[in-house]
């Protein structure tokens, strides 16, 4: 089977379709990536080793500048999965679905969109402005064959927020485990992912960080593709660091914590998982339906909450190992091969019906 995957190199949507494209082969799939918006650094490159990836140039949706430029691309990637006469295409942007006619069935993953983020982020009505991609994203969605979604927590708010007849089917990510061997736990504070954008909730953890005494080490940018930015003056800020140098962050076994407010999965939190670092989460539905059990979590805002729960776990290095140890037993649920198994599933699905051209 050939399958045609969109990714992007912005966020966490190209660490998935690289796990799961080299996953599906032990499937006999055959997978060639269509990059959408900024092109991948050498670190994401070296993910996709073996993997057709096709560098497009086409614009990324939720960074275009309006609608006629991401239809004149979705009508490129239909005419790409022609030429490379593809038997499935998977849209980890959903609203190309709805944005040309394509030559097999549809697949959408949704791995998070405007719509969703306002409604998390906002309580103002979404402006004029935005609205264009919440319209194509909601086309999208009804015009694709399926939709999945990395989490039934997510699932739900997509059902909510488009008004969806059937809730997404729920396929949890998957990440393999970087092979670093356990050091002795560091006395440090750690947290990973886009700081820039305002659900990671980072003006919070700065001001968490004031109030340890200890560092709280924040890896990822702070500066948005689009132009949005975050400010710090007590996290020890890391940039974006390579694989490898985020593999020897987590080795320390550092606290880790997310304090998001919206996470549709949050693949830095297995990543941590899997390192054995103790999580601390903020009480979420996404954290809770992974995570349940296997993290301490923090109901509320308040900073000094934040702060007494992590100096309280601190304090306490038997409970803070054997949190580490029940989050990566945990973590060997979110697999990779996981994700490939119910994903193949979804694809037999479809070939076995009769191919719907979406309109």
């Amino acid at each position: 089977m050939k399958l045609l995957m969109t990714a992007d190199a912005v966020g966490g949507v190209w660490q998935y379709a690289a796990e799961l494209a080299h996953a599906l082969t032990a499937y006999e799939v055959e997978t060639v990536v269509a990059v959408f918006g900024p092109p991948p650094n050498d670190d994401q490159r070296r993910l996709m080793a073996a993997i057709q990836v096709v560098e497009t140039g086409l614009p990324l949706d939720w960074l275009a500048e309006g609608p006629d430029s991401v239809r004149a691309a979705a009508v490129r990637l239909a005419n790409l999965a022609s030429e490379i006469d593809a038997d499935l295409i998977q849209l980890n942007s959903p609203g190309l679905a709805g944005a040309a006619r394509f030559p097999c069935p549809i697949v959408a993953v949704a791995h998070g969109c405007v719509g969703t983020w306002w409604d998390a982020a906002e309580t103002t009505p979404l402006p004029g402005a935005l609205a264009w991609q919440v319209a194509m994203t909601r086309e999208g969605l009804a015009a694709a064959n399926i939709v999945v979604a990395p989490s039934a927590a997510f699932a739900a708010i997509l059902q909510r927020v488009y008004g969806l007849r059937r809730k997404p089917i729920a396929v949890h990510n998957g990440r393999t485990p970087v092979s670093t061997a356990p050091s002795t736990m560091a006395d440090h504070v750690f947290t990973a992912g886009r700081l820039w954008d305002r659900v990671k909730n980072t003006a919070l953890l700065d001001a968490v960080a004031a109030r340890l005494p200890v560092p709280l080490r924040a890896a990822g940018p702070v500066s948005a593709p689009h132009g949005e930015t975050v400010a710090s003056r007590h996290l020890t800020l890391l940039g974006t660091i390579a694989s490898a140098d985020l593999a020897a962050e987590l080795a320390q076994r550092p606290i880790f914590v997310s304090a998001a407010s919206f996470e549709p999965f949050g693949l830095a939190v297995l990543e941590a998982a899997q390192a054995e670092c103790a999580l601390v989460l903020s009480d979420i539905a996404t954290f809770r339906e992974l995570w349940d059990g296997a993290a301490l979590f923090v109901t509320d805002t308040s900073p000094d909450s934040w702060a007494t729960a992590i100096k309280a776990l601190r304090a306490e290095p038997e409970r803070r190992a054997r949190l580490g140890q029940l989050a990566a037993e945990r973590a060997m649920r979110y697999t990779p091969a996981a994700t490939a198994a119910a994903m193949i599933a979804i694809y037999a699905g479809l070939l076995r019906q009769r191919p719907r051209i979406a309109a």
